[in-house]
């Protein structure tokens, strides 16, 4: 049976800590890993000093009478990682990389991941979310989360921000105030 990790051993959300993903320096490339192996190689990416993004959402769950808090990927199956030919290289050295995809639009990419790690960052609570291809956009006016964009839907009464990653077919959602958001022409 697999061991669960204490919440404190998981990896960072992204590597080196501290720097906002913008900040990178490299090309971004998405790994398509193995079944459940994106924490792990995001452990070996550390170890390698390879830059990476990894967004998590905690789930909680009850299991023979206990809970258990776990993070899991957003997004499973994807981990993005900026580097060099030769760092990517590495990364499928790690035996954990089922695919690589390209990044054809790397600026698309970074605005799109940017917007899940400010979200990330103010303490929001992602979820993943269907990805919508049609919805109205919208941005965040007010509050820790200004300027986000997004498509607007409402699940059980509360409106949700749905951010997406256009070239994985991916979103995820934050709880919104419909009050602190306007409509994009």
């Amino acid at each position: 049976m697999e061991e669960l990790l204490k919440l404190s051993d998981n990896p960072p959300v992204s590597w080196p800590e501290g720097k906002s993903i913008g900040d990178f320096v490299g090309q971004w490339w998405v790994a398509h890993t193995k079944s459940r192996n994106e924490k792990a190689l995001a452990g070996d990416l550390i170890r390698r000093d390879i830059g990476y993004f990894l967004p998590m959402c905690r789930k909680i769950r009850r299991q023979k009478g206990r809970i258990i808090r776990s993070l899991l990927p957003l997004f499973g199956g994807y981990l993005f990682f900026c580097g060099s030919e030769s760092q990517r290289i590495e990364l499928l050295r790690t035996n954990r990389v089922a695919n690589l995809i390209e990044v054809k639009d790397q600026n698309k990419l970074i605005k799109e991941l940017s917007q899940i790690e400010l979200a990330l960052t103010t303490g929001a609570d992602l979820v993943p979310h269907k990805y919508l291809s049609a919805g109205q956009r919208c941005r965040v006016i007010a509050g820790a989360m200004t300027d986000l964009q997004g498509i607007v839907i409402k699940t059980k009464g509360a409106a949700r921000l749905v951010l997406q990653i256009d070239m994985l077919g991916q979103a995820t959602s934050v709880e919104i105030d419909a009050d602190m958001i306007e409509t994009i022409e």
